[in-house]
């Protein structure tokens, strides 16, 4: 089931986080068990916004056991020590939740190095990395995670969304949407589908050296465009090439710090509707996601089957 949106305005900064909170609260009927955000706002300057956790949030009944505030602690310090090695600079940091933070950071190396670091501590994860990207999932609906992160004073230009139906893997944050585009800065994904050729590609992919924090099929396709990427392809051939690379049925969608992509694979199972004018670009899973941008009487259309676009701020 679950549900995907997305958006991006053209040369005009609104509260996307607003925005986008609305637009997955409409799809709530199709994933209550997480929710995901990946906006794309204002930044600062050059500087870094990391996103991290330190620890999972478990849903009531789950198998896994939400830690004390002493282990979340105990490894944020050892974040803390690997930064000052890596030469990072912590301009602010900000505990949203007992095991959620985010960094404003300046760094000037390598961010596959960076990132292998931080998260050779235990239960660390980097949600993201990026100078417009902040990348926010947990357990809740939009309207429940947007209130906890604050996310409707958050400005910007676009933003992806997902809201979760688990049926693969556990409820908890690592299993969520999106999924950050590891190593690159500001790059996110989100899907709706099922991957049937997951295994071989996931191995495939950490023998180049490919990283994956779930058990979640969804988040192949986050690195499997960053390995395309890293290898030199564009954002949009890499989309294309994922239409014959990767089987099953599946509707995606990508952002970059100017940018919002779609595909969708070749037998066009899983829903997407889309809505573009000459200022602004919506998608979701089901048009009543839309409406709540736009209530009033618009012209909307399902994509072609094996349909890539790409869309500039």
């Amino acid at each position: 089931m679950c549900g995907i949106a997305g958006l991006i305005h053209k040369g005009k900064t609104v509260k996307i986080g607003y925005e986008l909170q609305n637009m997955l609260q409409a799809l709530k009927h199709r994933g209550p068990d997480s929710t995901g955000f990946a906006l794309y706002g204002e930044g600062h300057g050059n500087d870094y916004i990391m996103r991290f956790k330190v620890g999972e949030n478990v849903k009531e009944g789950s198998s896994a056991v939400n830690e004390d505030k002493s282990v979340y602690d105990a490894r944020k310090k050892r974040v803390d020590a690997h930064l000052k090695e890596l030469g990072a600079e912590v301009i602010n940091e900000e505990q949203i939740t007992p095991y959620s933070f985010k960094y404003i950071m300046k760094y000037d190396g390598d961010l596959m190095e960076f990132s292998k670091t931080i998260e050779s501590v235990e239960m660390v994860e980097i949600l993201s990395i990026g100078k417009h990207l902040e990348l926010v999932k947990d357990i809740g609906d939009a309207k429940v995670v947007s209130k906890q992160y604050s996310l409707d004073q958050i400005k910007g230009t676009h933003g992806i969304g997902h809201t979760r139906m688990a049926t693969e893997s556990g409820v908890d944050i690592r299993s969520a949407h999106p999924f950050w585009g590891y190593p690159f800065s500001d790059v996110s994904v989100v899907h709706n589908g099922q991957l049937t050729n997951y295994w071989n590609n996931r191995r495939r992919l950490e023998r180049t050296g490919m990283r994956f924090m779930s058990e979640c099929d969804s988040e192949l396709i986050a690195v499997y465009l960053a390995q395309k990427m890293r290898s030199g392809a564009s954002l949009e051939e890499g989309m294309r090439d994922s239409l014959t690379e990767l089987d099953g049925v599946f509707t995606y969608l990508v952002a970059t710090q100017d940018s919002l992509g779609m595909a969708k694979d070749t037998m066009a199972a899983k829903p997407m509707v889309l809505y573009e004018s000459d200022d602004l670009v919506a998608l979701g899973s089901e048009e009543i996601a839309i409406r709540t941008l736009l209530p009033q009487e618009i012209d909307t259309y399902d994509p072609y089957d094996g349909e890539v676009k790409v869309w500039q701020i």
